[in-house]
């Protein structure tokens, strides 16, 4: 704990002084771009990996960057997606698995969590793409197994996604898009979701055209 209150005795003597404009436009106001759907494992630094600022992303993390389709159950993943799209208007979401997931590593071996009643229920939600790479990942190593079942994870999340209303509604308007990553967490590498392609490309190319023009209305501004 030191070591956190020692953190933020630097960023109010350091950070916030040098973002002080920003944090008061905040302060009014938020206005996020992304509805950011990840893991809650402790490598995964939002921020970081996608250079955003405060105020750039609405974050939901739980284990295994699960969305569990819409039901009349209200639930933390339910009613903050339901806020992000229907209140906040959020253009993007964004489900991003990773690589060594904990949670995935016990959907794949359920034996393994047997006694945690709780995470073994929530990893239910992930069972189709369990099935899948059951299905069709004979003969290929664990690894590949894995790396399969982040995939189809995360094509799955996206799929229930969809049958949240507000999700359904901004779809169909042509307000909402939505995407699938995974990142690596060894090389440093993010992977999306195509859906054309049905496969998953590494960023820079996934989003040739629009950082190509993001750069481009940078350097005119």
């Amino acid at each position: 704990m030191p070591k956190f209150a020692a953190g933020v005795v630097k960023f109010q003597q350091e950070v916030f002084p040098e973002k002080r404009e920003l944090f008061e436009k905040l302060s009014a106001g938020q206005a996020p771009e992304a509805l950011f759907i990840t893991c809650s494992d402790s490598r995964i630094e939002t921020a970081m990996i996608t250079q955003t600022d405060p105020g750039d992303l609405f974050i939901c993390r739980n284990a295994g960057n699960i969305v569990p389709p819409h039901s009349t159950q209200t639930g933390g993943m339910t009613a903050s997606i339901e806020f992000a799209v229907g209140v906040l208007k959020v253009p993007h979401i964004v489900v991003c698995g990773h690589t060594e997931c904990g949670a995935m590593k016990g959907a794949l071996n359920p034996a393994g969590i047997t006694h945690l009643n709780h995470v073994s229920e929530w990893l239910g939600y992930a069972k189709a793409a369990v099935d899948i790479v059951h299905a069709i990942g004979e003969g290929r190593s664990e690894e590949d197994k894995m790396l399969m079942l982040l995939e189809q994870n995360v094509v799955l999340q996206l799929q229930h996604l969809k049958t949240h209303p507000t999700v359904a509604v901004a779809l169909a308007r042509g307000a909402l898009q939505l995407h699938g990553w995974v990142y690596d967490i060894k090389t440093g590498d993010v992977w999306a979701y195509d859906e054309s392609q049905n496969s998953f490309q590494p960023v820079h190319e996934r989003y040739a055209k629009e950082v190509a023009a993001l750069l481009q209305h940078s350097h005119l501004a």
